[in-house]
């Protein structure tokens, strides 16, 4: 497995070992989860790139649904 080195201040090393700490875990394990929940919250650059790049006309969007209709628990599609 890849392993990576960094240099943090003092109060950002410490968050992290607190947080490792608290979480039961290990440093490494930790900043894994971290980063891991980080970048499944953010878009990817290849994604961020496409944005608008839809040419087709057919692709447009919807008008907007009455709010009776789209709140919870009313069946308006037949």
């Amino acid at each position: 497995m890849p392993q990576l080195s960094l240099t943090i201040d003092e109060d950002i090393m410490h968050r992290i070992e607190n947080g490792a700490k608290n979480n039961k875990t290990s440093v490494s394990v930790y900043v894994t989860a971290a980063l891991r929940e980080y970048f499944s919250k953010n878009w990817s650059d290849n994604l961020r790139e496409s944005f608008g790049s839809i040419t087709d006309e057919s692709f447009v969007c919807p008008d907007d649904i009455p709010f009776a209709l789209n709140a919870k628990g009313e069946d308006w599609i037949n």
